[in-house]
C-alpha cells in the first residue's frame, strides 16, 4: 500500500489550505484576505461552529448554500447571498444566534465578522471577485 510520502503527496500538501481573498470590485473594497471555502458537505455542516470569533478579514464562503443559521454559534455574523455570477443579492447584517436567514435566489453565501458589511459599505447589486490561493 506504501504511505502518503510514498504516493508523493508531502506533509506540507496536506495542511494547505485553499482561501479566498473577497473584493467589492463595486465599491473598491476588500471583505476578506483569508477566507475559508465549505464546498464539501462536512464543511457546510460545520460552518463556523468550530469558531470563537472571527477577525477582520476572515470569513467563510458556502457553496452551494440558499440558507444559513447561527444556532450553536458563539457571535453574530454579516451574511451576504450572492448569485452564481457573486453578485450580491440579499444582506442580513450583525445577524445574531439563533437565527435562521434564508435566499431562495443566492447561490451562495459568504459570512464575515459583523460590521463588514456596513465598514465597506457593501450593498445589495455590488459584484464581488474571488481569488484562490493556498495557505
Amino acid at each position: 500500500m506504501g504511505t502518503l510520502r510514498d504516493k508523493g503527496i508531502s506533509d506540507d500538501s496536506l495542511i494547505r489550505m485553499r482561501r479566498l481573498r473577497v473584493q467589492n470590485q463595486s465599491r473598491g473594497t476588500m471583505l476578506a484576505d483569508r477566507a475559508e471555502i465549505a464546498d464539501t458537505s462536512k464543511t457546510r455542516k460545520t460552518g463556523l461552529l468550530k469558531h470563537n470569533r472571527l477577525e477582520r478579514g476572515e470569513g467563510l464562503w458556502i457553496t452551494p448554500c440558499e440558507g444559513v443559521h447561527t444556532a450553536g454559534m458563539k457571535f453574530p455574523i454579516d451574511v451576504l447571498f450572492l448569485n452564481k455570477k457573486r453578485k450580491v443579492v440579499k444582506i442580513r447584517a450583525a445577524m445574531p444566534r439563533w437565527r435562521l436567514a434564508l435566499c431562495l435566489w443566492a447561490h451562495s453565501v459568504l459570512e464575515l465578522p459583523s460590521g463588514t458589511a456596513a465598514a465597506t459599505e457593501t450593498a445589495r447589486g455590488d459584484q464581488l471577485e474571488f481569488e484562490t490561493f493556498e495557505s
